[in-house]
C-alpha cells in the first residue's frame, strides 16, 4: 500500500479585519494499490476524526459500497489512520445523512 497525505485549505477571501466567512484545513489521504485508491479526509479542527470519501478502480472514480469496507485496502488505511490517532471513522454510503461510522477494525494499528 502507497499512502499519500496532502493538506488543503478551502476559505473565503479574507475580509477587511483579515477574518474569513469560512475556513477549512484538513487532509487528504490516498491509500492505493495495484488496482485500487481510497481516498479519506481528515478536518485539522478535528484531529481524531476522518471520513472515507470514494473509492478508484482501475481509474474510474465511484462512490462507496458496504463491500468496500471488506477490502483489504480499506482495511489497512482504516488500521493506518488509526495508528495516526484517528479513532473515530465514518464512510460517506450516500444513506441517510450521507456518512455512517466504520465498524471496529478487524487489523489491530501497526505496532499494536
Amino acid at each position: 500500500m502507497h499512502i499519500e497525505r496532502t493538506r488543503h485549505i478551502d476559505c473565503s477571501e479574507p475580509d477587511a479585519t483579515g477574518g474569513y466567512d469560512y475556513y477549512y484545513e484538513y487532509d487528504v489521504y490516498r491509500f492505493t494499490d495495484v488496482s485500487h485508491c481510497l481516498t479519506a479526509r481528515s478536518y485539522t479542527d478535528e484531529p481524531g476524526e476522518a471520513h472515507f470519501l470514494s473509492m478508484e478502480t482501475h481509474g474510474r472514480r465511484r462512490t462507496l459500497v458496504d463491500a468496500d469496507l471488506a477490502n483489504p485496502l480499506f482495511q489497512l488505511a482504516q488500521s493506518y489512520l488509526r495508528g495516526q490517532g484517528k479513532t473515530r471513522m465514518h464512510w460517506l454510503s450516500g444513506r441517510g445523512n450521507g456518512y455512517e461510522p466504520v465498524p471496529v477494525p478487524v487489523l489491530p494499528p501497526p505496532g499494536g
